[in-house]
């Protein structure tokens, strides 16, 4: 809980500087103090599409974080993001099948292919990284081929506007996709700090080989992981769909999976394994957001989102190597 109320601290610090800079900005054009607007980052339209975005990448971050939990690591999910839009555009525009039969079928493919990736990596030994490596590059390839590499769009969405609302509507004057990311994270806060498979994640990503001659199936545990979060990518890859209306396989999703793990990691998920939470992940994806955010209020040029990200995972992954040395200097001081 202390990393929690750490990253929240941070999080709130990082509110309230942007909001600085945007006054400071104000004052350096002649505004004087009673001048000076609201900032724009606390603007009805700002806050909205800043949840928005949040629901959007929070809810496959999720899905990373459980498998970076175990140990593992998961770099298709933009491409699994991409096939799984194309997927959705040829169900409903072109095979024309029933919403809730072409949402059930995209979020199932996404399912079988985190199955897929669990199998090899449990059960034939291959390395999490080489797995979802050509799963970046084969699912993204897929969905180029079956676009015939075109960008196809859902038209006016007749048919399947109740999916479409469902997506980009709005509830209790919140974005959709908001709300369904707090309903995944109560149910994964669920699934991983209060119950038996959660603490089987943790066993594994802490010592696999310890959890497993304990008499844990470890193969099924870690490719439920991965099951989980195929279908949280499914989840996020149709809000995605409609948030952009239309799906170009080149590009949808790309570098999304470099969101998630940086999300994941600046939440607290250690890439050794064995640590993270729910409520880190989601602080985690929201400093993120309020990060990109201050890039684009700032008129910072929007090249540096990379800078920005990949700075972002360095201290991460910094703080946890100095955070594990710290620990194993106090632990060794204990046991003396």
């Amino acid at each position: 809980m202390k990393k929690e109320l750490g990253l929240f601290s941070l999080l709130v610090f990082l509110c309230l500087a942007v909001c600085g800079m945007e006054l400071y900005l104000q004052m350096q054009h002649g505004a004087t103090f009673s001048e000076l607007k609201m900032p724009r980052f606390l603007s009805q339209a700002n806050l909205a599409n800043t949840a928005n975005l949040i629901g959007l990448f929070g809810i496959f971050s999720i899905g990373l974080g459980l498998v970076i939990i175990t140990g593992g690591i998961d770099l298709s999910v933009g491409s699994m993001v991409a096939l799984n839009g194309m997927l959705l555009v040829l169900a409903l525009t072109e095979w024309h099948w029933a919403w809730p039969l072409a949402a059930l079928f995209v979020l199932v493919v996404t399912m079988l292919l985190g199955l897929g990736h669990g199998v090899l990596i449990t059960r034939f030994k291959m390395q999490p990284f080489i797995v979802t490596l050509c799963g970046l590059l084969l699912y993204r390839g897929i969905a180029r081929f079956i676009a015939g590499d075109t960008t196809k769009g859902f038209g006016d969405a007749g048919g399947f506007k109740t999916l479409q609302g469902l997506a980009n509507g709005k509830c209790l004057g919140l974005p959709m996709p908001f709300i369904i990311l707090i309903v995944v994270a109560v149910i994964m806060w669920i699934v991983l700090h209060r119950s038996v498979y959660g603490r089987y994640l943790f066993a594994i990503g802490r010592n696999e080989e310890a959890t497993r001659f304990s008499g844990i199936n470890t193969r099924w545990v870690v490719a439920g992981a991965y099951v989980l979060g195929g279908l949280l990518t499914g989840v996020s890859g149709i809000l995605f769909a409609f948030y952009t209306n239309s799906v170009t396989p080149s590009t949808q999703g790309n570098s999304y999976e470099l969101n998630g793990i940086a999300a994941a990691v600046l939440g607290g998920c250690s890439l050794r394994g064995g640590e993270g939470s729910i409520i880190g992940i989601l602080i985690g994806t929201t400093l993120l957001l309020v990060l990109q955010n201050l890039v684009n209020l700032l008129n910072i040029p929007s090249s540096l989102n990379y800078a920005v990200m990949g700075a972002v995972v360095l201290a991460g992954v910094l703080a946890d190597q100095i955070f594990q040395a710290r620990s194993a200097k106090k632990n060794a001081r204990v046991a003396k």
